[in-house]
């Protein structure tokens, strides 16, 4: 096993975070790795908004639902589905559709991705804030994004000051498939809600008395920011 794949399996999601800043050289190759990432057909339709003003942040920490280390992180970053640099180009492009959103959200996944890993590689740690999305439109107005962009997910990075554990995740051989879908084994997944409620009970904050299968079904048993797709459809993306 090498030193990279000792950074991935190690992944940890930091909500903690000492006063100390990144480096800028730090962050700066923390950029380019983003840059470094894959984009379908070198479209390169992200943008990434550095948020530093200290109003804004304690903004962003609100609409995000109350998330304080979007405020306390040394570095929060901000990626958007980016079109208008495009559309500046030529006034003709059509960035209305679904396809072209979906490459923006895939290709903004990957590159922020890429600037966790190296953020990691450094000793550094960081979570991925959704949140943002709780209130898609305030958030927009607040970073001036102009038509043909869209805010996907926030990225806070910085100095641990925690150390959780390893969160299990599914086993391959529920995820992994071969050659077509195969049918869930619900034994299996009984034996991972067993690993979880373990997991859940014994860690040492946050602990609950629940399983993955109770947590997710509840999860999708009710809305999830349905104005989005009327957001996304206001700046231009996701309308055929």
């Amino acid at each position: 096993m090498n030193n990279t794949i000792e950074t991935i399996l190690s992944h940890r999601s930091i909500r903690k975070f000492t006063d100390r800043a990144i480096d800028p050289k730090q962050l700066e190759t923390i950029i380019q790795a983003g840059l470094a990432a894959s984009s379908s057909s070198l479209l390169q339709v992200v943008s990434i908004i550095r948020v530093t003003d200290k109003s804004k942040r304690a903004l962003l920490a609100e609409y995000a639902g109350n998330q304080a280390y979007v405020e306390s992180a040394a570095e929060f970053l901000v990626f958007c589905i980016d079109y208008q640099r495009h559309a500046a180009i030529n006034p003709k492009v059509k960035a209305d559709f679904t396809e072209l959103t979906l490459i923006g959200a895939v290709d903004s996944g990957i590159m922020a991705q890429n600037c966790l890993l190296a953020a990691e590689s450094m000793g550094l740690g960081g979570v991925y804030i959704g949140g943002l999305r709780n209130n898609a439109q305030h958030v927009d107005e607040l970073l001036s994004l102009p038509q043909n962009t869209a805010i996907l997910f926030g990225l806070c990075l910085g100095e641990p000051d925690q150390s959780p554990e390893l969160k299990p995740r599914l086993p391959a051989h529920i995820v992994l498939h071969e050659n077509s879908y195969e049918p869930l084994n619900l034994g299996d997944i009984e034996q991972y809600d067993e690993t979880m409620k373990a997991y859940y009970s014994s860690r040492g904050s946050n602990q609950k008395q629940t399983s993955w299968s109770q947590q997710v079904t509840g999860k999708l048993s009710g809305e999830s920011r349905p104005h989005m797709l009327s957001y996304l459809n206001k700046k231009g993306l996701a309308k055929r």
